[in-house]
């Protein structure tokens, strides 16, 4: 009984690291077309850490340029209730296959496994992102939008995108509309 809950358990971790690693960017991928501003429209992940602050999250903004060598300099902020800043930056290091990218959290450690799933360049992008740390795996996705409002036929593009890799409809969100941080 214990064998078969195990075998059980170990084929549905497999199965989601599988659907997880079928996210592949278009075949007609451009990199230029992710430099510039973007909003972050909605975010869906099962991991610990969203499921606690999910409810508090609001609309943040990311700025992407391309580096010299094919990389992606990524920050991004968004205003706390409190009038204070989250900001965030990192360097996602582009690899052999266009439109995925690695990157190691200077905070935490991991290792993250970004791929651009779809990008429309002058209206929305999705990314689905793996994330290793010793602890294991989880994995987030993200729809991001040149505007703060995206269409019905977009977000249900995310909701589904979300939901084939593995997060719970209750995990998936669309951010309420933030003002912005102050320019650093």
């Amino acid at each position: 009984m214990a064998m078969t809950s195990l075998l059980i358990l170990l084929g549905a971790a497999l199965c989601s690291l599988s659907v997880s690693a079928e996210v592949l960017p278009p075949t007609d991928f451009s990199v230029q077309g992710m430099a510039g501003k973007w909003y972050l429209v909605g975010i869906a992940s099962n991991s610990e850490w969203f499921t606690s602050r999910r409810e508090r999250m609001k609309m943040g903004t990311a700025m992407l340029k391309l580096t010299a060598d094919g990389d992606l300099e990524m920050s991004y902020n968004s205003l706390r209730s409190d009038g204070t800043c989250f900001r965030k930056n990192k360097l996602a290091k582009q690899t052999s296959v266009p439109g995925k990218f690695t990157y190691t959290c200077q905070r935490s450690g991991r290792m993250g496994d970004m791929r651009v799933a779809e990008l429309k360049a002058d209206e929305y992008m999705l990314i689905h992102t793996i994330k290793t740390k010793e602890e294991g795996t989880s994995t987030v996705t993200k729809l991001y939008g040149r505007a703060e409002e995206l269409g019905a036929p977009v977000k249900e593009k995310f909701k589904q995108l979300a939901l084939r890799t593995g997060s719970l409809a209750e995990n998936i969100v669309f951010l309420p509309k933030n003002a912005e941080c102050p320019v650093a």
